[in-house]
């Protein structure tokens, strides 16, 4: 259930994606912003979160640039029912607009984690300012590694026998930034460190987590060529500059010199890993020797504890005979 206010809708704000689109790039900046109107809304609640994505089209490719906070608000036992201040979006992209007039109202996102029922609705409410908009999911809590992001865009579908109806259609989506927005994501990524976990792991934690990354980009490039080798898909020749790029950009491995530096790096290494065993292997076997001795000590305080209390009782019961040994003669000389 939207809000009853009516306003007028401007060209400007109605400016957007003129078609479908074909593709999704969401920016750093995109992420970050969605994470924080989570964190300051809904965290620790079942709630999500919605707002307002803003940037370019190009070529059937959305480019997400920048996005704000809507004021939502939806009833937990019928999903169907919500409000979402469009009177607030209004002044919100004026703003924006005033900022940076190039980025334009291009759609919509949502915390999720997956489609509600509501969504269609507010979906056809974003459209009343921008033509085809997209819908963008982001999960704030990912549980495996991948891209956080699902977009989606509104296709109407006719069937036989049954009226048209609006259904949601999947676009590929992809984390995409410019230079200047990859040096400052790399610096504060450098900062979010998790206090309960050492450095070395968190060293090997994002060493695993590139060489996946490389992994998964070798394997898409290998299928591409692959698929393009065998003609299921045609040549494109700006991807196969690009890879003409990469390729140029790797070290010659075959110069004796830095052959001759990476054995001298890999023994340094092995020299490090094979006196780290040695001393690890020394400390165990200190720390047997050790344990060894402590446990010597205690038996030997054992026994002699055990020899005193014996030789207690045994003076013990010598006294006692003694004096009813004297008990007797007493009785005797009476």
């Amino acid at each position: 259930m939207a809000t009853t206010t009516t306003t007028e809708e401007t060209s400007s704000s109605k400016a957007g994606p003129s078609g479908p689109c074909q593709s999704c790039v969401v920016h750093p900046i995109v992420l970050l912003s969605v994470v924080d109107h989570y964190n300051r809304v809904a965290k620790d609640t079942k709630k999500r979160v919605v707002g307002m994505l803003l940037g370019s089209v190009s070529k059937g490719v959305v480019d997400i640039t920048n996005c704000y906070a809507v004021p939502f608000e939806e009833d937990e036992r019928d999903l169907n029912i919500w409000y979402l201040d469009h009177s607030f979006h209004e002044q919100m992209f004026g703003m924006f607009k005033k900022v940076n007039a190039s980025e334009k109202l291009v759609g919509w996102y949502s915390t999720g984690p997956k489609i509600k029922p509501g969504d269609l609705q507010i979906d056809q409410l974003v459209r009343r300012y921008t033509p085809n908009p997209v819908m963008v999911i982001v999960d704030v809590q990912p549980k495996d590694l991948g891209i956080p992001t699902e977009a989606y865009h509104a296709v109407e579908e006719i069937r036989e026998g049954q009226q048209q109806q609006w259904t949601f259609k999947h676009v590929p989506s992809e984390i995409g930034a410019m230079e200047s927005e990859e040096v400052g994501v790399e610096h504060l990524l450098r900062d979010v460190r998790d206090t309960t976990i050492s450095t070395l792991a968190n060293r090997v934690t994002q060493k695993l987590g590139a060489l996946k990354g490389l992994a998964a980009r070798l394997s898409e490039v290998d299928g591409y060529l692959q698929n393009v080798l065998s003609g299921r898909l045609p040549v494109s020749h700006q991807i196969i500059y690009q890879l003409q790029d990469i390729f140029n950009l790797l070290p010659n491995l075959n110069i004796d010199d830095l052959v001759k530096a990476f054995a001298v790096k890999t023994n340094d290494m092995m020299l490090a890993i094979y006196l780290s065993s040695v001393i690890r292997a020394i400390v165990a076997l200190h720390n047997l020797v050790d344990n060894r001795l402590v446990n010597q000590a205690k038996e030997r305080a054992a026994d002699d504890k055990a020899a005193d209390d014996k030789k207690e009782d045994k003076d013990k019961d010598g006294k006692d005979k003694d004096g009813n040994k004297e008990n007797k003669e007493a009785t005797a000389k009476k």
